[in-house]
């Protein structure tokens, strides 16, 4: 039975956070800078940021390890790649952790998921983020949704301070090749992974095959899988999800399931899980 709490609670204005806003607004703005501070080799050092903090930070790290546990690592590796997460800049591995989670417990309902693609595709790209909901972004809301991650005080601490590890990263990039490296290796990475990441959540939910009947509209959807190194195989993902593998199929290229075979090759990855079948 619906009460009227319920009907509060679900029907809360949407109210914009304009510090969110303009913290995106100008780390995008700086990104534009780009053209004006070309150089082979920051382009090179952006590619590979955008690798390292992408693929084997978000995808494995905070994705398929800390959201999935679809594999164990030492606790040394696993605070490695927590950290390389954080630097992705897309919220520390508490909140980023317990939001997956609930994406995957309530697909696509409108209140329950916090990047509903039911919403529309800039609601789960990016205007989540700028309506903030108190029970997806206050930190004693969402910490329920990962307990396993609160009960340590190190992902505490990575998830209040996270936004700080930028500042070393600048220092050293600015050190290696001045404002062209620190443009490219940190406004214009972050810029283009945001919207890597992203559009998983809106693309991802709109177009592509299925391979699975899955109680939700998640495509598998391959130039989204080039840009994500493999978490565009949304479809088998949302259908397995605790799966280490997204690319079930031959031509279904998941770089990330490379970094994780290599683990795994050198001893580091254990109880890997796999599909039964395709």
């Amino acid at each position: 039975m619906t009460t009227n709490l319920d009907v509060v609670v679900n029907k809360q204005p949407l109210v914009p956070s304009w510090s969110t806003v303009a913290f995106f607004a100008a780390i995008h703005g700086l990104a534009l800078l780009a053209p004006w501070y070309f150089s082979w080799s920051a382009l090179g050092v952006m590619i590979f940021l955008h690798w390292l903090f992408g693929s084997i930070g978000i995808c494995l790290g905070y994705h398929r390890l800390l959201s999935h546990r679809s594999l164990q690592v030492p606790k040394w590796l696993e605070y490695t790649l927590a950290i390389l997460g954080a630097l992705a800049i897309q919220g520390g591995p508490i909140f980023w952790v317990a939001g997956h989670r609930l994406h995957h417990a309530h697909t696509e309902d409108e209140d329950k998921d916090p990047y509903s693609a039911k919403r529309g595709f800039w609601w789960s790209h990016m205007l989540w983020i700028f309506y903030p909901r108190q029970e997806f972004f206050e930190y004693e809301q969402y910490k329920k949704f990962a307990p396993d991650l609160d009960r340590d005080p190190f992902y505490r601490w990575l998830n209040r301070y996270f936004i700080l590890l930028q500042i070393p990263v600048a220092i050293l990039l600015y050190v290696l090749g001045g404002w062209s490296f620190v443009i490219y290796g940190v406004f214009l990475r972050a810029v283009l992974l945001w919207h890597s990441t992203w559009l998983i959540n809106s693309a991802s939910h709109m177009r592509g095959y299925r391979c699975f009947q899955s109680n939700d509209n998640s495509r598998n959807l391959w130039w989204a899988a080039i840009l994500t190194y493999g978490e565009g195989w949304h479809n088998n993902h949302h259908a397995h999800p605790n799966v280490a593998k997204a690319g079930l199929s031959w031509w279904e290229i998941d770089m990330t399931w490379w970094a994780i075979k290599l683990l795994q090759t050198l001893g580091l990855a254990k109880k890997v899980v796999l599909p039964v079948s395709k």
